[in-house]
């Protein structure tokens, strides 16, 4: 491998090979596989479907009852009427499946191993601490404020640039909205968060592709794991994959079209002081079918001190004490993902 990757494979190559067998970096051990037959088969209304449309009604306290419900007992809901034009969707999803089927010289332009660049192609999670892969290969971008990104993204599949700023902006207001939402959910001030909790906002994205895998019951396409950041906002194909910890069971969630799903990160969970879940979800591969996964990741800027919202901790005693955002994406970058790989407990007061 050239470009500064030595001895890395990217598994969308493997892929287009047409191995039998899975290579044996990507097996995992017995105990940490996916164990499919113990999975329930959910679907759409699994998770709660929310009607954005109506946050702009005479229904609105209804919704956000809606919405502290789902945060509380689900961490994952999905959303419906949210705004964003099916043309713009669509776009995203068809550009970023151009992008991975480049061929290798192309899209290794865009390759780096280091985590802290804001443009980088990788595959797995962390390619310098896994000692077992992941079946995936992503293109992970900053792209708010865009103009201090875009000339960093890719120039190739031509339209790339346009088409993927289009969609950045128009996710970018659900995101608004939704965080503005939640705030009100839990009693705060409805600009309470995006204003005063997380300083200047950070947004970026993963473009996540899942080839088919020869053996699919033996790997990941990524463990389970939380979020770090405050929401993440997903588009995903129609290809099942999404599997989300419901109690003791493993769910999987069946895609449902022109909606997005939207889970709460570890920030949003200290800042509702324990009341809104960061929850374990996880993705699983198939032998057959390409899968393409969008999440975009709200985040705080680096400086900004997050800790529980002085209004949650006057009848609780607060859960978590006050950190950076910085420091907490460090911690979360060490750990990588394991089953226990939120970074919370680090944080956490023992009252």
């Amino acid at each position: 491998m050239t470009h500064g990757a030595p001895n890395k494979q990217f598994v969308t190559d493997i892929s287009a090979s047409a191995l039998h067998r899975l290579p044996s970096k990507y097996i995992r051990p017995s105990h940490e596989r996916p164990a499919m037959s113990a999975v329930a088969e959910g679907s759409g209304s699994s998770i709660p479907l929310i009607d954005l449309a109506a946050l702009h009604g005479p229904h609105r306290s209804n919704i956000l009852r809606h919405i502290d419900l789902a945060c509380r007992t689900h961490g994952f809901f999905q959303v419906k009427n949210h705004g964003v034009p099916v043309r713009v969707m669509e776009n995203m999803m068809r550009i970023a499946r151009e992008f991975f089927r480049l061929p290798e010289d192309e899209r290794m332009k865009m390759y780096s191993s280091d985590v802290s660049k804001t443009t980088r192609l990788s595959t797995s999670f962390n390619v310098n601490t896994e000692k077992v892969a992941n079946w995936r290969d992503y293109l992970r971008l900053h792209c708010y404020p865009l103009q201090d990104y875009i000339n960093e993204w890719p120039s190739n599949p031509p339209t790339f640039r346009e088409e993927v700023a289009e969609y950045c902006s128009e996710a970018r207001g659900v995101v608004v909205r939704l965080v503005e939402a939640i705030s009100e959910s839990l009693g705060l001030e409805k600009e309470y968060i995006t204003s005063e909790a997380i300083g200047k906002h950070g947004q970026h994205m993963a473009l996540n592709y899942y080839p088919p895998c020869p053996q699919p019951e033996l790997t990941y396409g990524l463990p389970a794991h939380t979020d770090p950041n405050l929401i993440t906002l997903l588009l995903q194909d129609d290809v099942p994959g999404l599997q989300v910890l419901q109690g003791q069971k493993w769910v999987a969630i069946q895609p449902i079209p022109n909606t997005f799903i939207v889970n709460i990160g570890d920030q949003m969970q200290v800042i509702s002081n324990g009341r809104y879940k960061s929850v374990l979800h996880r993705a699983v591969v198939n032998c057959q079918q390409e899968r393409i996964s969008i999440p975009t990741f709200y985040c705080p800027s680096p400086d900004a001190v997050i800790k529980p919202a002085p209004k949650l901790v006057t009848d609780f005693p607060a859960l978590y004490k006050s950190y950076t955002y910085a420091e907490y994406y460090s911690k979360f970058w060490d750990k990588g993902l394991k089953a226990d790989s939120s970074a919370l407990h680090l944080f956490k007061i023992n009252n």
